[in-house]
C-alpha cells in the first residue's frame, strides 16, 4: 500500500529524529554502566539502595511540577499567535512555582525521601535540585518543537550520565556516605547547562514578557491530565522500588535499583522518537487525517518492540554476567532484571500508543494509566506480602515485583492499542511475527555462550551480547523489514541529523504569523 503524500515525509523524519537520539542512546549506555560499575564496587547495595529510594522521590515531584508540559508546549506553541518566547518562558515560571511548592514540602517531610533512616549533613536541601529538572525538561521541550534534538542527545545522553558517573568516582574521596548524591546533584545542574544555552539561541530573550498568574493558572489546568499520564508513565517504572523500600531491607533496594537502571536502558529507545513524535503527530490530528496517525504509531511501534527486544535479550541471556560486573552481591538481581527487561518490551505498545493519546482522549488515556498502577500497586504488595508468608527470601520478593510490573504493563498495552485503533478506525498494533523467528535465533546463539565456564565470563560479555544483538538483527532485517522500516537506517552522506521543519510549523529564529 502507497502511503499519501506528505506521510512518507513523516515517516522520514521520524526516522531521522529516531536515529538522532539513538546515538544518544549509545552514548548513554556508554555512560550508565561505568555509574553502575561505580556506584555498586565503592559504595555497595545499601548505599546505592538509600540514594535510589531519594532520588526516586526528587524526580517524582519533578514530573508533577512540569505540569504535563513536556508534551503539552509543543500543542501550545503550535497553536498560538504570541510570540513563542513568551510562551516558553510561561511555561518555565509555571514549572518554576511548581517545584517551589514540591521543594517546600519534601523539605518540611524529609521522611518521604529517606523512610529507613535518618538524614545527614545537608540532605535536606536536596529538593532544590526539583527545579532544576523540571527547567531542564521544559528547555528540551522547547527546542524538541524547533526540531533542535541534539540538545537532548547533549544534556541527557552525554552531559548528565558522564558527570554523574565520573562525579560518584571522584567524590568517594570526598564523602564515602555522600559522594552519589553529590554527584547527582552535579549532573542534574550540569544538565541544566546544556539546556539553557541552546535555549537562549535559539528562541532569544522574551521581549515584552509579564508574568500572567491566570494564564499560569489555566495552562496548569489544562496540563492536568497529560501531567498525571507522565507522573503515572514514569512512576509506573519507580513504584516497585517505592514498595520494595517499604517491605525490605535497603541492601535488597540497592540490588533490584541496579537491575532496574540496566532494564530501563531499552526505555530509552522509545524515549528516542518522543521529541518528535508529538509534533508530528500534531500536525496530522490538526488535518484530521487519523490514518496517517496510525501510520505514524503502527511504524515507530515496530521500530521500538523490536530494538527494545533485541537489547533486552543481549542483557537477560547473560543475566548473570551483567549484573556480576556491578559486584558479585548484585548477582542475586538477576531474576529481577529479565523480568525488568520483559517489561519493557510488553511496555513499548501502550508507550507509543499514548503519544497519539494525550491529544485524542487524554482522560481516558489518564483512567487507564490509573488503573495501570493501581493494578500494578496491588499486585505488588499482595505478591511481597505473599512471599513473606511463604518465608521466601528477599531477593524472590523483589523478582516478584518485577513480575508485577510486568502484569500491569501488559494490561495497559492491551487497553491502550485497543482504544487508540478503535479512536482512529485503524490499526495501531506494532507487532510482526518475524519478532518471534529473530528471538528465537538470538536466544540460541545467546544459549551457546551462557555454556561457557564462569572464568569465561567476560568472553560472554564481549562477544556473547554482539552476537546475539547481530542474530537478532539480522533476521529483523531479513525478514520483518519492510522498504519504511529501511528509512530508518538510511542517512544520505552529509545529511544533518537534525529534521526538516515540516509545512505549517514555524522555522527555528522567526516567530509565527499573527492571526
Amino acid at each position: 500500500m502507497t502511503s499519501p503524500p506528505g506521510d512518507g515525509e513523516d515517516i522520514a523524519a521520524l526516522a531521522r529524529g529516531g536515529r538522532t537520539n539513538f546515538f544518544g542512546f549509545l552514548l548513554r549506555l556508554a555512560a550508565r554502566l561505568p555509574f553502575l560499575f561505580i556506584a555498586g564496587r565503592l559504595y555497595g547495595p545499601e548505599l546505592l539502595g538509600r540514594f535510589a529510594y531519594a532520588v526516586i522521590v526528587i524526580e517524582f515531584a519533578a514530573q508533577l511540577a512540569t505540569l504535563g508540559l513536556k508534551r503539552g508546549l509543543a500543542q501550545q506553541l503550535s497553536t498560538t499567535d504570541q510570540p513563542h518566547a513568551c510562551i516558553v518562558m510561561d511555561a518555565i515560571l509555571a514549572a518554576l512555582i511548581a517545584s517551589g511548592f514540591a521543594t517546600i514540602i519534601l523539605m518540611f517531610f524529609p521522611q518521604a525521601m529517606f523512610p529507613t533512616g535518618q538524614m545527614y549533613g545537608a540532605e535536606w536541601l536536596l529538593p532544590l535540585v526539583i527545579f532544576a529538572i523540571a527547567g531542564t525538561d521544559i528547555a528540551l521541550a522547547a527546542l524538541a518543537y524547533r526540531r533542535n534534538i541534539r540538545a537532548t542527545v547533549t544534556a541527557r545522553a552525554i552531559v548528565e550520565p558522564w558527570t554523574i558517573s565520573i562525579g560518584a568516582g571522584l567524590l568517594y574521596f570526598v564523602s564515602s556516605r555522600d559522594g552519589l548524591i553529590f554527584a547527582y546533584v552535579c549532573s542534574v545542574t550540569g544538565a541544566l547547562i546544556a539546556a539553557v544555552i541552546p535555549l537562549y539561541r535559539s528562541y532569544g530573550l522574551p521581549r515584552g514578557w509579564k508574568p500572567n498568574p491566570a494564564q499560569l493558572l489555566l495552562v496548569a489546568r489544562k496540563n492536568v491530565p497529560l501531567a498525571a499520564a507522565d507522573a503515572i508513565e514514569w512512576g509506573s517504572r519507580r513504584l516497585d522500588i517505592a514498595i520494595l523500600g517499604l517491605f525490605v531491607a535497603p541492601y535488597f533496594v540497592g540490588v533490584y535499583y541496579v537491575a532496574q537502571q540496566v532494564a530501563s536502558l531499552p526505555q530509552k529507545l522509545k524515549t528516542s522518537f518522543d521529541p518528535i513524535l508529538a509534533p508530528v503527530i500534531t500536525q496530522r490530528l490538526a488535518e484530521r487525517d487519523h490514518q496517517a496517525v496510525a501510520r505514524q504509531v503502527r511504524q515507530v511501534g515496530f521500530w521500538v518492540i523490536a530494538a527494545q527486544a533485541g537489547v533486552a535479550l543481549a542483557l537477560a541471556i547473560p543475566g548473570e554476567a551483567v549484573m556480576g560486573l556491578v559486584g558479585k552481591e548484585f548477582v542475586g538481581g538477576t531474576g529481577a532484571l529479565a523480568f525488568l527487561l520483559a517489561a519493557e518490551v510488553i511496555a513499548a505498545t501502550a508507550a507509543v500508543s499514548e503519544a497519539a493519546l494525550v491529544y485524542v482522549a487524554r482522560h481516558r488515556n489518564l483512567m487507564i494509566s490509573l488503573l495501570m498502577i493501581a493494578v500494578q500497586a496491588g499486585l505488588t504488595v499482595s505478591v511481597i506480602l505473599g512471599m513473606r508468608s511463604l518465608g521466601w527470601p528477599q531477593a524472590w520478593q523483589a523478582a516478584g515485583a518485577a513480575l508485577s510490573l510486568c502484569l500491569a504493563l501488559g494490561l495497559s498495552s492491551i487497553l491502550k492499542s485497543r482504544l487508540l485503533g478503535r479512536l482512529l478506525q485503524a490499526p495501531v498494533q506494532g507487532w510482526r511475527w518475524p519478532l518471534i523467528w529473530a528471538a528465537a535465533g538470538a536466544s540460541l546463539v545467546g544459549t551457546l555462550f551462557t555454556w561457557l565456564p564462569q572464568s569465561l565470563e567476560w568472553v560472554e560479555l564481549a562477544f556473547g551480547v554482539p552476537a546475539i544483538l547481530a542474530t537478532f538483527g539480522a533476521i529483523v532485517w531479513k525478514r520483518g523489514f519492510t522498504h519504511e522500516d529501511r528509512v530508518l537506517f538510511r542517512m544520505k552522506k552529509g545529511e544533518e541529523p537534525e529534521l526538516p521543519t515540516p509545512l505549517g510549523v514555524t522555522p527555528p529564529g522567526a516567530e509565527p504569523p499573527a492571526h
